[in-house]
């Protein structure tokens, strides 16, 4: 059984097994070097209030996370945030990319959030899916913008307004 909660710091070696193994075999994240466990403590430091990181746990181990991040730095952005989910290999297509999305969409409106941004790597179908299951609608294309895997990689923007 899956149970969706925030995470711990002792969840940060298993999310950074989960990042790396992202990193190095998808263009999920435009990161090119895998992170020490030490860098994602200290980006684990800036999650909490507004800004949740939760975790995807089964039988002990975690699954999966999520976040809600800064969408950027002035202040007339404070209501809108970016989300991002990173599912273990050994665990995608069972659904808890669904959970994890649900619960992180919940705790946009709890918080306030006005629009919720997926940046999602062309090309993957999985994750514009699970977007799109969602209410998440395309907005647009920043074409070439990444270069990883000796290749230009676009990003398809996608974005849910959360009613009041």
């Amino acid at each position: 059984m899956v149970q969706i909660r925030e995470a711990l710091i002792s969840d940060v070696p298993a999310m950074a097994r989960i990042y790396n193994q992202a990193i190095l075999e998808t263009v999920a994240t435009f990161d090119l070097a895998p992170q020490s466990v030490e860098d994602r403590m200290k980006w684990f430091e800036k999650y909490g209030g507004r800004y949740p990181l939760i975790v995807a746990e089964i039988d002990g181990e975690v699954a999966g996370y999520s976040t809600l991040s800064p969408f950027r730095d002035k202040e007339a952005y404070e209501r809108t945030t970016e989300l991002s989910i990173y599912i273990s290999p050994s665990y995608q297509g069972n659904g808890i990319g669904n959970q994890l999305m649900q619960e992180i969409i919940d705790r946009a409106k709890a918080l306030g959030h006005h629009a919720v941004i997926g940046g999602i790597t062309g090309g993957n179908a999985a994750s514009i899916r699970l977007h799109e299951k969602f209410g998440f609608e395309f907005i647009g294309c920043f074409k070439e913008v990444g270069y990883k895997f000796d290749q230009w990689q676009d990003v398809d923007f996608y974005q849910l307004l959360i009613p009041k």
